[in-house]
C-alpha cells in the first residue's frame, strides 16, 4: 500500500465536501461542546481539576455518562437535545472510576480502590442512571481498567490490570501481582457478583508472560472477548461463556517509514523506525472475525497508527505512517512528541450509521478523531474530526446520528481549555473542519502549525501566513490558497540565516515589502534569549536585514512583543507598522503603542492605541494590517471557553496614524469596531479559542482570520481559518 494513500483519500473527501448539497454524503460535524467542569458539585472550587476519559450512553442516547478519574466521580449529560447539552451532575464512586458501561437504566463502572501497586483491588459498581445511586458493587481482587457488556447484556468482561509502577525499576515488567480477566453474568442489568469467574493470561506473552496486563476488551455477537494485553504486546481471544483463552497472538511490530522520531522544534517527517512494537491499547471487533487495535504504545513500543487482524493473528491491515501524515495535512502533529510515540493512537469506538460501517480512531496527542469506513478491505479515511485535548474514550449513537468524545486533559489550573465532552452529528452536507490543510510536497504533506501573521498576495485569495516558535528550527512562510475549500497551503518558504534556517526567531507577523520579498515581525523574550526585531526577507526567505529596537525602547520592553506587522506607502516614503501585545513598562496602563519605522531613515515613532478593559485574564493586540484608508488590528483577551470575551476586529484610520518621537508623550488613536469574532469561533461546535493571531484582507477585499494553534503543546490543535467577507476600504 501507499504509505500516504490514507492522506490522499482524506483530501480527496475534502474536496468532494464541496459539492452541491443534493449530491453530498453523510459528513459529522461537532454541533456542541460540553465542559465537564459544569458538574463539579456546587460550592466547589471552579478551577478544581475534572477529566472525562471513558464514555457511554443510555440505549435512548439521550445521556452520556463518563468517568472523571480525579474528582474519583462519574459525570451525567443530559444530550435530549444534542446541540444543547446539559449537566447532570457528577456521583461519587469512592474511588477511582477507570472505565464505564451502559446496559439498560444501568451503567456498570469499574472502580479502582487499589492501596498500592502491590495491594490492588476494585470493584465492579452498578449505578442507577435515573437514580444518581450506587445499586451495589462487586469485589474484583484487582485494579480494574476497562469494561464491556456483551452483545445480548447476558455477560460483562473486566480488564484486571494491575498496572505497574513506573517508579520502580524503570518500570519495567515483570511486576507482581499480575493481571488477569474477570468475567460476570448479568440478568436485566443486574450483576451476579456470585457468578465471578476469572480467566488466567498469564504464560502467553513471550514478554513478561507472568506479568500479563490486560488493557481493554471487547465483546463480539458470538461472546468472545478481545483483550489487548498493551506492555506484553499480545492480544488474546477469550471465550466467555466457557471462560478460557481460544486464540492468543502476538501484536508484532511495524517498520516506520517517513515519521519524525527528533523534539527538535521542526517537523520533518523523514526518518524510519524499525520493528517498532505495536502495543496496542483499545480493540474493537469489526465483526465477528476481525478486530481493530489502537497502536498507542506504552513499555517500549507505539506504532503510531491501527491495525486490522483477524482473531488468529493474521494481519488483514497495517496503516503504517498513513494516519500521523494525514494528521501533518492538517496541522495537528504535535512536535514536542516526536522522539516518543507520535500522535499516540489510543482510543477506539465502531458502529454501523446507515449502511455504512464506521470506526473512530482517536488520537490523544494531537487531539484529533479519525473516522475510518471499514470496507472490508483497506479502510478509507472519510474525516478528520477536531477533538478536545487528549481524546480518551467515545461512544456512538446510530440511532441518533450522534458520535460524543470524552477528551481527558484539564488546563484550567493554568488558565486553559477545561476537560470537554464534545459531540458531533452526522447528516448531508459539507464537513466544517478542517478549514485549512496542507498539499503533498516532495512525497510528504507540507507540516504546518502554529500560524501567526498573516498577509494577502496581489493574486486574489491568495496570502502567506508565519509560524511562530513553536517551530524554533522550522521559522517558516507558508503560501495559502484561500479561494479552495478548505484553504490550502501550498509553498512553505524557510526563513534563513547563513545558509541554515534561522534560528531565535517568534515569527508573528508578516507583510509583503513590495519587491517580493517580505518585512517579518520577530516577538522577544529575554528569557528564551530572543529579541524584538524587525526582519526584512527576500523572495528565497534569506535574512537581508535584522533591525533591532532602539535603545529607548527596549529598556522598556516585556516579552509581550511584537505581534503583527504591515506596510504603509512605497519608496522612500515606505513606513512598517508594528503592533506591541500588551503594556511596556513606560506605557500607561490600557495602552500600548503602535510602532512607526522609516528605512529611509531608520527612524522610530509611535502611537498609543487605547485597550478594551481587561476582565478575568489581560488584553492585548495580536496583528495589524493595513486597507485601504484603515489599519486594522485584532484585540483579544488571553481567555478560553466561556471564560473569552474579547476577541474582536477594530480599524483605525491612517489620518490618525502620526508618529510622535520616542519618549515623549505619545499622542492616543481613536479605534472603530469593525467585527466580534467570537460568534465565529462558536461557529463549528467548539469552544472559544484563545489566539486569533492573524487577519489580513486579500486582493478582491475579502477578510480572513486565523487562530494560533500552540503547535499542540497544551492546546487541541484546532486551526480556525475564517472568511469574513468583503471588508469596506473607505
Amino acid at each position: 500500500m501507499n504509505k500516504f494513500s490514507l492522506h490522499l483519500a482524506l483530501m480527496a473527501t475534502l474536496a468532494a465536501s464541496t459539492a452541491v448539497p443534493a449530491a453530498a454524503e453523510p459528513v459529522f460535524n461537532r454541533v456542541a461542546s460540553f465542559a465537564v467542569a459544569e458538574n463539579l458539585p456546587a460550592g466547589t472550587d471552579e478551577k478544581t481539576t475534572t477529566s472525562a476519559e471513558i464514555i457511554t450512553a443510555t440505549p435512548d442516547g439521550n445521556t452520556l455518562i463518563y468517568s472523571d478519574s480525579p474528582n474519583k466521580a462519574i459525570g451525567f449529560i443530559d444530550i435530549t437535545d444534542a446541540k444543547a447539552p446539559k449537566a447532570g451532575g457528577s456521583l461519587d464512586m469512592k474511588g477511582e472510576p477507570t472505565s464505564v458501561a451502559a446496559i439498560g437504566q444501568k451503567v456498570l463502572v469499574a472502580v479502582n480502590t487499589r492501596e498500592s501497586f502491590t495491594n490492588p483491588s476494585g470493584v465492579l459498581a452498578t449505578v442507577d442512571v435515573a437514580g444518581r445511586k450506587i445499586d451495589e458493587t462487586c469485589a474484583l481482587g484487582g485494579q480494574p481498567d476497562s469494561v464491556a457488556v456483551s452483545k445480548d447484556g447476558t455477560m460483562a468482561a473486566v480488564a484486571i490490570e494491575n498496572e505497574r509502577d513506573e517508579e520502580v525499576n524503570d518500570g519495567k515488567l515483570p511486576q507482581m501481582p499480575a493481571g488477569d480477566l474477570v468475567i460476570v453474568n448479568l440478568a436485566n442489568g443486574k450483576v451476579d457478583c456470585a457468578s465471578l469467574r476469572r480467566v488466567s493470561l498469564t504464560g502467553l506473552s513471550d514478554i513478561a508472560g507472568d506479568d500479563p496486563e490486560p488493557e481493554f476488551v471487547a465483546f463480539n455477537s458470538k461472546g468472545e472477548i478481545a483483550v489487548t494485553l498493551q506492555e506484553n504486546n499480545h492480544i488474546a481471544i477469550v471465550d466467555a461463556k466457557a471462560g478460557k483463552v481460544v486464540s492468543h497472538f502476538s501484536a508484532g511490530a511495524v517498520d516506520l517509514k517517513g515519521i519524525d522520531t527528533k523534539r527538535d522544534g521542526a517537523i520533518r517527517p523523514v526518518d524510519d523506525q524499525e520493528g517498532r512494537k505495536r502495543e496496542p491499547d483499545a480493540v474493537k471487533w469489526l465483526d465477528d472475525e476481525r478486530i481493530v487495535v489502537a497502536n498507542e504504545g506504552d513499555y517500549e513500543g507505539g506504532s503510531r497508527g491501527f491495525t486490522i487482524f483477524d482473531k488468529t493473528g493474521k494481519v488483514l491491515y497495517e496503516s503504517n505512517a498513513a494516519f500521523e501524515h494525514a494528521v501533518i495535512g492538517i496541522g495537528h502533529y504535535p512536535e514536542k512528541r516526536s522522539a516518543a510515540k507520535g500522535v499516540e493512537p489510543e482510543g477506539l469506538e465502531a458502529a454501523t450509521f446507515g449502511s455504512d460501517k464506521l470506526f473512530f480512531l482517536l488520537a490523544e496527542r494531537a487531539s484529533v478523531v479519525g473516522v475510518y469506513k471499514d470496507t472490508g478491505a483497506e479502510p478509507q479515511l472519510l474525516q478528520l474530526l477536531p477533538s478536545g485535548i487528549s481524546p480518551e474514550g467515545a461512544v456512538a449513537i446510530p440511532a441518533r446520528n450522534l458520535l460524543a468524545t470524552a477528551n481527558e486533559a484539564d488546563l484550567g489550573e493554568d488558565g486553559g481549555a477545561r476537560s470537554h465532552v464534545m459531540i458531533y452529528e452526522r447528516a448531508e452536507g459539507t464537513a466544517n473542519y478542517p478549514q485549512i490543510v496542507s498539499i503533498e510536497k516532495d512525497g510528504a504533506p507540507i507540516p504546518f502549525g502554529a500560524l501567526s501573521g498573516l498577509a494577502a498576495l496581489p493574486e486574489a485569495g491568495k496570502l502567506v501566513a508565519v509560524s511562530d516558535s513553536v517551530y524554533s528550527s522550522q521559522p517558516t512562510i507558508y503560501t495559502i490558497d484561500a479561494t479552495a475549500k478548505p484553504a490550502k497551503i501550498t509553498e512553505a518558504l524557510v526563513v534563513k540565516r547563513d545558509g541554515a534556517p534561522a534560528q531565535k526567531l517568534d515569527l508573528e507577523g508578516v507583510a509583503l515589502d513590495g519587491g517580493g520579498g517580505y518585512w517579518l515581525a520577530s516577538e522577544g523574550n529575554a528569557d528564551k534569549l530572543y529579541a524584538n526585531a524587525l526582519l526584512h526577507v527576500n523572495a528565497k526567505g534569506v535574512i537581508k536585514e535584522e533591525i533591532a529596537l532602539p535603545a529607548e525602547l527596549r529598556a522598556g520592553e516585556t516579552r509581550f512583543g511584537l505581534e503583527g506587522v504591515t506596510v504603509v506607502g512605497s519608496g522612500d516614503d515606505t513606513t512598517i507598522w508594528a503592533a506591541v501585545q500588551r503594556e511596556w513598562k513606560d506605557d500607561k496602563k490600557g495602552f500600548v503603542k503602535l510602532l512607526a519605522y522609516t528605512p529611509a531613515s531608520k527612524e522610530w515613532g509611535a502611537v498609543a492605541y487605547p485597550l478594551e478593559a481587561a476582565g478575568k485574564g489581560w488584553v492585548g493586540l495580536s496583528e495589524i494590517t493595513v486597507h485601504g484608508d484603515y489599519a486594522y488590528v485584532i484585540e483579544r483577551d488571553n481567555l478560553v471557553g466561556k471564560d473569552a470575551v474579547l476577541k474582536k476586529l477594530y480599524r483605525v484610520a491612517l489620518s490618525e496614524l502620526k508618529p510622535a518621537k520616542l519618549g515623549g508623550e505619545l499622542p492616543v488613536v481613536k479605534k472603530e469596531e469593525v467585527r466580534d469574532l467570537i460568534p465565529d469561533l462558536k461557529a463549528n461546535g467548539g469552544y472559544v479559542l484563545d489566539k486569533v493571531e492573524g487577519f489580513t484582507i486579500a486582493a478582491d477585499g475579502t477578510g480572513y482570520v486565523v487562530t494560533d494553534n500552540d503547535g499542540v503543546d497544551d492546546a487541541s490543535g484546532e486551526t480556525v481559518f475564517l472568511d469574513i467577507g468583503k471588508i469596506d476600504a473607505k
